[in-house]
């Protein structure tokens, strides 16, 4: 049984995510602010966080970035849900860490749907496979058991989102993938938004990989690929 935790101020709203979620065997938590519902995610350690971007006491942007900066929740995924649609305001979800970005009002089997699509991607691991461990590629490796990467030897902070990009593009060599590819493989979603978001990453992963990241190679017109 996965745990749920859903952070918005408007109740009949969490009510209503509440009672479907549980109907699909989910536990769920909840919390209707921000400061409190950054303390539940430290303390609970949820499977997955539906989030409300407007929020009392501390918004929705300042609670994923404070939990995406901390090692113990990082690596939790985050559904943005807002009754905001301007995109500058999905791209910034996105940019913080946001794994998903769904716009009020919303069908409840979208959300449901997303959510299970999310979990399968974190936490399920196909029977009989045993997923590769390493890669290696010129001064840099890749842990993926333990989502971390060293160049020459040294360890290099990256985002959830930017390691899962780094995994995607390098487990995919010579392969050429749009940015609309991209953000439906590595973000989850459809390319609704503006994919900035995309090159917004690329440039932070080069900057991190040093010379390592001229892998990352721009195909001009359509998108990247890793050039092994």
């Amino acid at each position: 049984m996965s745990d749920i935790l859903i952070i918005d101020d408007e109740k009949d709203i969490v009510e209503t995510i509440e009672y479907n979620l549980k109907k699909e065997g989910f536990s769920v938590h909840k919390s209707f602010d921000g400061i409190n519902g950054l303390r539940l995610i430290k303390e609970i350690n949820p499977d997955l966080v539906v989030l409300d971007l407007m929020l009392p006491g501390m918004s929705g942007i300042e609670v994923c970035k404070a939990a995406k900066k901390n090692d113990k929740t990082s690596k939790i995924p985050i559904i943005m849900l807002t009754a905001k649609k301007q995109e500058v305001d999905k791209i910034v979800g996105l940019e913080v860490g946001a794994d998903d970005y769904i716009v009020k009002p919303f069908s409840m089997k979208e959300l449901i749907a997303r959510i299970k699509a999310i979990l399968r991607r974190y936490i399920s691991i196909p029977k009989g496979e045993k997923a590769k461990s390493m890669i290696v590629f010129s001064d840099v490796k890749i842990d993926l058991d333990q989502h971390e990467v060293a160049v020459k030897g040294k360890p290099v902070e990256l985002s959830a989102k930017e390691f899962k990009l780094l995994e995607f593009l390098a487990t995919n060599k010579n392969k050429v993938f749009s940015r609309e590819r991209l953000l439906d493989d590595v973000w989850g979603i459809q390319a609704e938004v503006e994919t900035r978001t995309v090159d917004v990453h690329v440039k932070r992963l080069r900057e991190k990989l040093g010379r390592s990241g001229d892998h990352i190679q721009t195909i001009r017109g359509f998108g990247y690929k890793f050039k092994d």
